[in-house]
């Protein structure tokens, strides 16, 4: 790159909760911070309610692959900005899962029992609320009484909500312009930026090499893009770090550490390999809106029974039944009800193995309101590899939101089973006495997930992980991976508490390290975050 070169104590790319994180504690312990993040920076009050292109579009990435589909969040905040807030714990018999080989998946050293504390530090700072039976949706009611009536226990989600300030709108993807859900613009980004740290947005990082300054141990290169066209660069420049924290997401953090390969050398193997979208499995149902009254009891208002599946937060409750560790590997997962906006109406099948078009799709969307779909988190085999490196970016991208990515994604016949158990589990529950009719959803081939995983991830064995469990790349000093590509493997729940669990833990040992990696630091407990509102620089 052309120009002066930058240099800091640390580089962090990303503000999601992983990059968030380590930004706050680098910075409360005396480093000088810099985030590079590669979406726009909007305050709260600029979320819209709205699925309009030049609105809804500007923070999220749908990003297409090779049998599997993601979204994602592209702002400041990253996906805690668009994220549905569900905050949970992952249960302990993910930590102890094994290969196919029959070897553990993740680091010796990080069990449930372990990373506690860290889920203890995260839900204190964000915070994490229990909500009540007062607090859930109607959706979520339906499904808590369909899993009554099948035999099932289920509960209200723990969401990264204040709830005296939610106003159940039902707009969480497209941000929250409340301020009432917890994503990193209320808590760890304020208080990095008040520690120092500085945040820079539209700056997508393209590639890590060795510094040239002496002291400094990395040099990242990254382009300015164009807040209108995310497509075109209108500038760019380089920044020497004596740390690196890479927190670009599961689906860009392996192909910026790709693409840097030629020059950071000796790259470990399973970068870009065994990505996991966590399992996820939608299907919904249609209920009948008598039974709903006549079986399971419920009535909206005088008349009507349910009729709201838009009403109120995306997310509600979840059966925990089918998480029992007793269970077999594969018959493991949280089935969790959950809203999917207007724009996903074609998804779903019209009738059981039908098309995604016709009389019958418009009969279905018809009935909208009596919807209810319900997200399966389920054990898969991490079976996704990145190909080779687009020329620049994470993906190519079509426009602003819509990306094609190198990931490829085959389920193994394992995955597939876990689902189709998953599958049938929804169905026995939904149509236990009629009172709703199951359906998949076969609008595309890929398989759709908002929780891209482990793409770079911690473990004990060099052969299948990118990073020690410390989170330090294999080989290359001072150079971290903190985001969702860390995580090892399905979470069989929603993986943002566990994302910034690890994150938490990792800043620990990084704030730790620092002294010898050439940074001068308190290496004593940073302070809380705190609470309030990240503002843009004027």
């Amino acid at each position: 790159m052309s120009g002066p070169i930058e240099t800091t104590d640390v580089l962090v790319i990303g503000s999601g909760p992983g990059g968030a994180i380590p930004a706050y504690r680098l910075a409360a312990a005396g480093a000088k911070v810099v985030i590079l993040e590669r979406g726009p920076w909007l305050e709260t009050r600029e979320f819209t309610h709205d699925l309009r292109i030049d609105t809804y579009t500007r923070i999220i990435d749908y990003i297409t692959g090779n049998g599997v589909s993601v979204v994602a969040g592209n702002c400041v905040g990253g996906s805690s900005v668009v994220y549905f807030a569900g905050a949970l714990r992952a249960p302990t018999f993910v930590f102890d899962r094994r290969d196919t080989a029959g070897d553990r998946i993740w680091p010796k050293d990080v069990t449930r029992s372990a990373l506690d504390p860290w889920y203890d530090l995260v839900e204190e700072t964000l915070p994490v609320a229990q909500q009540t039976w007062d607090d859930v949706p109607y959706p979520g009611g339906v499904w808590a009484a369909a899993c009554h009536n099948a035999g099932h226990t289920c509960n209200p989600v723990p969401v990264a909500v204040d709830l005296a300030e939610c106003t159940n709108c039902n707009w969480m993807l497209n941000g929250c312009r409340f301020g009432a859900k917890r994503s990193m613009l209320l808590n760890y980004l304020p208080a990095a930026v008040a520690h120092g740290a500085e945040i820079r947005p539209l700056h997508e990082v393209q590639s890590i090499s060795r510094a040239l300054t002496t002291g400094y141990r990395y040099a990242v290169d990254y382009m300015t893009v164009d807040e209108g066209d995310y497509r075109v660069s209108d500038g760019g420049g380089r920044i020497e770090a004596k740390i690196v924290v890479v927190a670009a997401g599961a689906m860009a953090t392996p192909v910026l550490l790709q693409r840097s390969s030629p020059f950071l050398g000796n790259l470990p193997s399973a970068v870009g390999r065994y990505f996991s979208p966590n399992g996820d499995r939608v299907s919904m149902a249609l209920m009948d809106e008598r039974k709903v009254h006549s079986v399971l009891g419920l009535e909206r208002k005088p008349g009507v029974a349910y009729d709201a599946f838009p009403i109120g937060k995306p997310i509600g409750s979840m059966t925990y039944d089918f998480l029992d560790g007793a269970r077999r590997a594969g018959e493991r997962y949280g089935l969790q009800q959950i809203y999917f906006p207007t724009i996903t109406n074609i998804l779903p099948e019209a009738t059981p193995g039908g098309d995604w078009f016709g009389p019958a799709k418009k009969h279905l969307t018809d009935r909208w309101r009596s919807w209810l779909t319900i997200l399966a988190m389920c054990e898969d085999g991490n079976e996704g590899t990145f190909g080779s490196p687009p020329p620049t970016g994470a993906f190519i991208r079509a426009d602003s939101a819509a990306a094609v990515t190198t990931l490829s994604y085959q389920p193994t016949n394992a995955t597939l089973r876990a689902w189709a158990s998953s599958d049938a589990a929804v169905k026995k529950i939904i149509e236990k006495d009629g009172v709703g009719e199951h359906l998949g959803w076969t609008a595309t081939r890929n398989y759709l997930s908002a929780h891209p995983l482990s793409s770079c991830r911690i473990g004990d064995d060099a052969a299948t992980s990118a990073c020690e469990p410390s989170h330090q790349l294999r080989g290359h000093p001072g150079l971290y991976v903190t985001d969702g590509s860390s995580v090892p493997t399905s979470l069989c729940v929603n993986p943002s508490l566990t994302i910034a669990a690890l994150a938490e833990r990792a800043s620990r040992s990084i704030v730790k390290q620092a002294g010898a990696l050439g940074v001068r630091v308190n290496t004593g407990q940073t302070p809380p975050p705190g609470s309030g509102s990240l503002r843009r620089p004027r």
